[in-house]
């Protein structure tokens, strides 16, 4: 009974040691610290329409400032050392058509330089043309005001797409000339167009590649190891609007093919379209759609070219506003952005999404205004960084914004 009793006393003393000491303190873990760099951004106030290239060692963006009101000016800036020099004209006019969605374009290949502005040609609303700006390699200044096309009807031409090819450029565009009213009171639908151009501004080759498209949907281009594709929103003529691709192999254009049918049923453009990249053939494509009343971003791989993909890739769901980009980091692995509602702001994202559906968590790169004038934003690669591009809207003042980011900065779980 002693040695009972003993060891009953023994473990009370214990435990009110134990009681006595004092209790651990919940420390909270520090705060994550941001990925996101913002940079000094080239532009200037009321600046929007950003676009971001790069090819090889050379990054480009470009942007349009308006002044008084009604001169629009196109610039641009390099990228050097992973900061933006000062920012150059290109060129300026008071009868350009400035549209939130259809934003100009610059692109480099070799030293040589090519971009586009889009250039009222009546005073109907929707009538423009593309006009082209060059500046070959060793030339001081920029030659401007070039035609794409020369069909010269009164309809709309844009939503440009423009990548470096040999030692051309191939570009692409929306094509409006089919859609002027017939003497029966008919027209015609929008068209993709495609084209080779010389760096001195020459057409030199020119393709219908789709007869009957989506009217006002960003168009994409790259080029695979078998030559230019292109990428963009289709219609049938049930209002279908699903994503499409053509592509040009042993230099012929194929027929066009739905990515994905999706079966998007919508009788009005929703202004949203595709982004594509490629690497030799490996393709990457990511797209915006609302079928089923189900708003989400999707992305889809394929390793020949584009002849065939896999099955899509949920990226996003919910209140997504869609206006994409995509980029490869390697052949395994590809990096997507996107826009979505919060509130009565706009979350600018993205995320690393591997072929096996293995995805980072989302990235949050900036909060937007939740308007037209926030645009389409950008995101190109250069040595391992990111960079992004995006128009700040601060009530009626914009301005283009600019961030980097490493490519090792997405978190997986």
């Amino acid at each position: 009974m002693r040695n009972l009793t003993n060891t009953f006393f023994l473990l009370l003393a214990f435990s009110l040691i134990l009681s006595c000491k004092e209790e651990p303190k919940n420390i909270q873990p520090k705060a994550s610290v941001s990925t996101i760099l913002e940079m000094i951004s080239p532009a200037g106030n009321t600046s929007a329409l950003p676009h971001l290239m790069s090819n090889k060692d050379v990054a480009l963006l470009s942007w349009v400032e308006i002044s008084n009101d009604t001169v629009a000016t196109m610039r641009y800036s390099e990228l050097i050392d992973g900061e933006w020099r000062e920012a150059q004209n290109i060129c300026s006019g008071t009868d350009w058509f400035v549209n939130w969605a259809d934003y100009p374009m610059i692109t480099e290949n070799n030293g040589n330089l090519w971009s586009h502005v889009l250039k009222k040609s009546t005073e109907g609303t929707y009538s423009y043309d593309i006009k082209m700006n060059v500046k070959p390699k060793g030339a001081t200044d920029w030659e401007t005001d070039l035609d794409l096309h020369t069909d010269g009807t009164p309809t709309e031409h844009g939503f440009v797409s423009v990548v470096p090819y040999n030692n051309n450029f191939f570009v692409n565009w929306l094509d409006g000339r089919n859609t002027v009213e017939n003497k029966a009171g008919k027209r015609g639908a929008m068209t993709l167009r495609g084209g080779l151009v010389s760096t001195t501004g020459e057409l030199l080759e020119e393709y219908e590649l789709d007869s009957g498209t989506c009217d006002c949907c960003q168009t994409t281009a790259t080029i695979t190891d078998n030559g230019p594709i292109v990428v963009y929103r289709d219609r049938s003529d049930d209002e279908i609007r699903d994503i499409s691709i053509v592509r040009q192999v042993k230099g012929e254009w194929t027929v066009p093919k739905v990515i994905h049918e999706d079966d998007w049923q919508i009788k009005g453009c929703p202004v949203n379209g595709p982004k594509v990249d490629a690497l030799g053939n490996n393709l990457v494509v990511a797209w915006f759609t609302g079928a089923s009343n189900k708003q989400k971003v999707q992305i889809a791989f394929s390793t020949d070219g584009g002849a065939e993909f896999a099955e899509p890739i949920s990226v996003a769901e919910g209140s997504i506003m869609g206006r994409v980009d995509v980029l490869w980091m390697d052949e395994d692995q590809a990096v997507v952005s996107w826009m979505e509602a919060n509130d009565k702001t706009a979350l600018f994202n993205a995320m690393m999404v591997h072929k096996d559906g293995t995805t980072s968590k989302k990235q949050l790169i900036t909060v937007m205004a939740d308007s037209r004038k926030s645009g389409f934003p950008q995101m190109e690669i250069v040595e391992e960084t990111l960079y992004f591009a995006w128009t700040e809207q601060v009530g009626a003042v914009t301005q283009v914004r600019t961030a980097k980011m490493s490519v090792d900065g997405f978190s997986f779980n």
